[in-house]
């Protein structure tokens, strides 16, 4: 049996990450230690989406750089197709995040211009258009801007199209192709942007899964961290509790790690519910890693998988 082979774009950059070595000093020099990474939200999903045997066909744009040729690196070191544009002229895509001792964010600076500029008019090259019409799935996401995400709804046809959220910000880009998602993978803070409600309001997950059904999305997944995570699809609503994790070593990726292979456990057949145990599973695993792209053998998966327990059902909001 042939395996699923998804299309997924959005972001492929350079990853920096800062984490300050003593107690941060606001406005001051703080020593510390630098790391630098390919990253990206689509990038690091499709990295999971590829260990967990799915084929990926992987488009985005990247610069005539040094950082375009590590994201070229990275992408076929990946084992993924790599039907990327590359843009002499412009400069590759970059996020860089300082983090302080307890590996909390401090600020961040994104240098994505390549992708505001770039993405839109390269998803009309036929090569593309025939790449997302033979695939058995598509993941974008929020990196895109409008137009981007507007021309490949438009290329969609009943395929299942899957969104990762990335920031508060970027989420609400993600309204053009809102009715057209079959699952939206989100935190708390973007579930409450896209919804239009305030940082400072705290309604549970339950609520927020319900607001956003209300409001015409098919299916969503909002994390929370170490606490409960919320689901629904069509009108089934559900809690999964992720493993306790002792020692954190690096959050990043931990969310696009939840995303990938959840959709790739979903190309296989399993129910949403069944497929975020696996996602769950990689993301507990990207957690205990330095890298957003962790490396885990299939029995550590497999034995993660194992400490995770059954969804528990919430409600048929049919009946509601």
């Amino acid at each position: 049996m042939p395996s699923p082979i998804i299309f997924a774009t959005g972001g492929a950059h350079i990853d920096r990450r800062g984490r300050v070595s003593g107690i941060h000093v606001p406005e001051a020099s703080n020593p510390g230690v630098m790391e630098e990474e390919v990253g990206g939200g689509a990038f690091n999903a499709s990295c999971a989406i590829a260990r967990r045997g799915c084929e990926v066909r992987f488009f985005s744009t990247r610069g005539g750089d040094s950082g375009g040729e590590a994201v070229a690196r990275a992408i076929e070191e990946a084992g993924l197709e790599d039907l990327s544009a590359t843009h002499l002229d412009r400069q590759t895509a970059s996020y860089t995040a300082i983090l302080d001792e307890k590996g909390d964010l401090v600020t961040a600076l994104a240098d994505m211009a390549i992708y505001e500029n770039c993405l839109q008019r390269n998803l009309r090259r036929r090569k593309l258009r025939e790449a997302i019409a033979t695939s058995d799935a598509v993941l974008c996401d929020a990196n895109l801007p409008e137009a981007a995400l507007a021309t490949l709804a438009e290329q969609v046809a009943d395929q299942p199209l899957f969104a990762i959220a990335i920031s508060p910000a970027k989420v609400l880009r993600l309204n053009v192709i809102s009715q057209h998602l079959s699952v939206l993978f989100m935190n708390r803070r973007e579930a409450k942007a896209l919804l239009g409600m305030a940082q400072d309001e705290n309604p549970d997950g339950e609520v927020l899964c319900r607001k956003l059904a209300k409001a015409g999305l098919y299916g969503g997944v909002i994390s929370d961290g170490g606490r409960a995570l919320f689901g629904f699809e069509s009108d089934r609503l559900f809690s999964l509790v992720p493993p306790q994790i002792s020692q954190i070593a690096d959050v990043t990726g931990a969310g696009d790690a939840l995303a990938g292979a959840t959709i790739a456990a979903r190309m296989r057949g399993l129910n949403l519910e069944d497929a975020l145990r696996e996602g769950l599973a990689a993301s507990a695993l990207t957690i205990l890693s330095s890298k957003a792209v962790a490396r885990f053998r299939p029995d550590e998966f497999a034995q993660m998988v194992r400490e995770i327990g059954q969804a528990q059902f919430i409600a048929d909001m049919k009946e509601h």
